[in-house]
Order: structure tokens, then C-alpha cells, then sequence
């Protein structure tokens, strides 16, 4: 439809207003999506499958009942996520034990340890394989760092890079519908490409159409934080052609003062001779053309990206104040600034609360991609040619 729709009445656009603010939605989506809804209400009348989907406050396809795993699971970005849209966590995997220790504290559980002694068939069945598997290896600092002193990198680096073959493995075993991945932006460059090329060719050679895109987390956190997210669907659930779309980033987004705290505890505020220091190591590298430095954030703009190196000097994200040395951001800040309720506790010290976050997945991002693969579950449970999810066990005998 390419025509504006007119005439709108007062209160009716006024009500478009709200809900696409709460939403984080333009007016297009926002308005596509309710036309999409209504299609599907029709398609639910008349495909009775879709009364296998219990109802709830959230229509379809925005949320679905399904089952995932969490692996590499940190402190459960993912999980946090796919729950927003109807998901059940079946099981999660983190090796880290002060990762694990906040993951018992905020879901009730331990996840599982070492990834590489795991054998798939200890794994449940699960719909959606959930993944933010490790990146040292592939970014831009951990490549920069194991260069310089010698070490291999990406799948040269046994401890790291061939965990991902590992992921391939347990992918292979169970052939989940659909695959969901998290890693950093600089995967597809890495190695001119050769990494990346590796990583697409194994999912693709599983049976899997694979949809990858860098999608800029500050959108829906105040905080610049671009990721490569990748999207895999198993060929022979959905087919060969899959009309999947990553989310567009809302238009209202938020700035870094809506996570500040008002009266933040001073033990964060730098002291002067590390003032001092960060102020002289900027200018030096300055004088030299490069780019290094500390980074004064705007509270009326966005942040930098935070990493899990914050805790050493939090240089990358100070926090002005009038007539003081400007100060770090505390952790539970550094927890609103990934999108992770303040209310969930912190059961870690300082240190470790800021490798966690600066390692995390936002979970609004997550939920964001989940509901475009919920219209894509969506999609499949309802057109003609394959009205269900359901395909071929190895056995003979269906299975979701």
C-alpha cells in the first residue's frame, strides 16, 4: 500500500502516537504491524492450527510458546530476551564461575560448565539454539593483542576460535529449526574475510539459510554498541527461500542521562592523579595522530561502547561533573546501560559486574531479532503449501 492514509480522527492518531512510543516503533511499523495482525486474526479463523497457540496479552506473532538453549550463556542477555516473546529456557551453558554465579542468581539455576566435554545428546530438544559464542579471538583488540605477542588468532587459537566448531558440532547433532548467533562486529572482516567465510559455509553446509547483519544496539540502550548478529534457518523446516528482515532501529531512542543515577556514590569519582594520567596519555597520542584517549560522555547523547576491560580505569565512558573530576559509571549504571533490569541483583564484586556487562548481550536487541523470527515461525505455521512446522525425523516419525 503506497498511499497515505488520510483522515485520520484526533483521537485515533493520538492513540497511534502512544502506543508506537511505548512500542519504539515509526509510524510505518508501527501501522504495518497492526494491518499484519489482523491478517493473521482472518488466517486464525480459518486455519485451526493457530488455536494450538494459547492466548495471551500479546497477540501473534509477537509472541509464540517455544523452547531454546542458552549457550555461552554469560549472564543471560539471550535468555533474557527470548523470554520477553513466549520463550522456555530447557538449558544453559557458561563456563565463567562468577558468570555462573550471577546467572544462579537472577534465573534459579547453574548452568552447565565446559562446552567441550558437553555431548549433544545431553542437550534437550529446543526450537531456536541461542549463542553469543566467544569473540576474543575475532575482535579488533583481542586480534591487535595476540599479534603483537605472537599468539594465533581466530580458528588457529585451539582455546577460543575452535569453540566454534564446537558450536558446529552440537548444531549438527541436534538440527535445532532455527539458529541464532551473537558475536562482534569485526567477525566478517577478520582474516580478510576467511573467518567469517568458514563460519557461513559450516552453517550453510548443516542445512541452514543464514542471515547475518551489524546491528548498532543504541537504538534501543544509549549506548553505541554495534554486533553482528546472525539469524539460521534450517532448510528443512521453512524451505529455501525465507523472508526474513532484521529490525530497524527505533526512532525514539534513549539518551545516556535516562540511566545515571541522581546522587551516585563518590568512591567512583577518578582521582586526580588518574585524571592526570588519562588527560596526559590522550594528549600524547594526540601529538602523535592517533586516536586514543579517554571518552568524556554527553548524558544527553549516547555512550560509548562499553567493554570488559571498564573495571581498569573506566576510561572509555567517564561521566562529567561540575567542579569535580569526572567519574566512572557505577555498576548498577553499567547494568541499565546493557538494558538489564537495575532490579536484578548484583552478586558480584565491582570487577567482575564490569567484565559481565561489558561481555553481555543487550537483551532488548535480542527481543527486538526474536520477534522478526516469530513472524518468520508465523509465516510457516500459515502458508498453504506447509501449513506446520512439523518435518521428517530421522526415524520416519514427526517432530517439531
Amino acid at each position: 500500500m503506497d498511499q497515505l492514509i488520510r483522515n485520520v480522527p484526533e483521537d485515533l492518531r493520538l492513540w497511534i502516537e502512544q502506543e508506537r512510543h511505548d512500542q519504539r516503533k515509526s509510524k510505518q511499523e508501527f501501522v504495518l504491524g497492526m494491518l499484519e495482525r489482523a491478517r493473521e486474526a482472518e488466517m486464525a479463523k480459518r486455519m485451526p492450527l493457530f488455536a494450538t497457540i494459547p492466548k495471551t496479552d500479546v497477540d501473534p506473532p509477537e509472541f509464540i510458546p517455544f523452547k531454546f538453549v542458552d549457550l555461552f550463556a554469560g549472564i543471560g542477555g539471550f535468555r533474557i530476551g527470548l523470554e520477553r516473546v513466549g520463550g522456555t529456557c530447557r538449558f544453559s551453558c557458561e563456563w565463567d564461575k562468577y558468570s555462573q554465579k550471577t546467572y544462579r542468581e537472577w534465573f534459579g539455576e547453574t548452568p552447565h560448565g565446559d562446552i567441550r566435554i558437553l555431548k549433544p545428546a545431553d542437550i534437550p530438544d529446543h526450537d531456536i539454539l541461542a549463542a553469543g559464542f566467544p569473540c576474543q579471538p575475532f575482535s579488533l583488540a583481542g586480534v591487535s593483542k595476540k599479534k603483537s605477542l605472537g599468539h594465533a588468532h581466530g580458528f588457529e587459537c585451539a582455546s577460543q576460535g575452535n569453540l566454534f566448531f564446537t558450536l558446529a558440532t552440537i548444531i549438527r547433532e541436534k538440527k535445532p529449526p532455527i539458529v541464532f548467533l551473537e558475536n562482534v562486529k569485526n567477525l566478517r572482516s577478520h582474516d580478510g574475510g576467511k573467518t567469517w567465510k568458514v563460519i557461513c559455509e559450516s552453517l550453510e553446509e548443516l542445512g541452514y539459510n543464514v542471515f547475518a547483519q551489524i546491528v548498532d544496539a543504541a537504538g534501543w540502550v544509549p549506548q553505541h554498541r554495534e554486533r553482528i548478529y546472525i539469524v539460521c534457518f534450517d532448510k528443512d523446516v521453512f524451505g529455501d527461500e525465507v523472508p526474513f528482515l532484521f529490525p530497524e532501529l527505533p526512532e525514539n531512542r534513549p539518551k545516556l542521562a535516562d540511566i545515571l543515577e541522581a546522587e551516585p556514590d563518590q568512591r567512583y569519582t577518578l582521582t586526580d592523579h588518574l585524571w592526570t594520567y588519562l588527560q596526559d596519555y590522550a594528549k600524547r597520542h594526540q601529538e602523535r595522530g592517533n586516536g586514543f584517549g579517554f571518552g568524556l560522555a554527553d548524558p544527553q547523547g549516547i555512550s560509548r561502547t562499553l567493554s570488559a576491560r571498564y573495571f581498569k580505569d573506566g576510561s572509555e565512558i567517564l561521566i562529567p561533573q561540575a567542579g569535580k573530576n569526572p567519574r566512572r559509571l557505577m555498576p548498577v549504571e553499567c547494568q541499565r546501560l546493557m538494558g538489564f533490569d537495575d532490579r536484578l541483583t548484583i552478586a558480584v564484586s565491582d570487577t567482575q559486574a564490569y567484565r559481565q556487562f561489558g561481555n553481555a548481550v543487550v537483551p532488548r536487541v535480542v527481543e527486538a531479532i526474536a520477534r522478526r523470527i516469530l513472524r518468520i515461525v508465523a509465516w510457516q505455521l500459515t502458508r498453504t503449501k506447509n501449513e506446520c512446522l512439523l518435518k521428517r525425523g530421522r526415524n520416519g516419525i514427526a517432530a517439531v
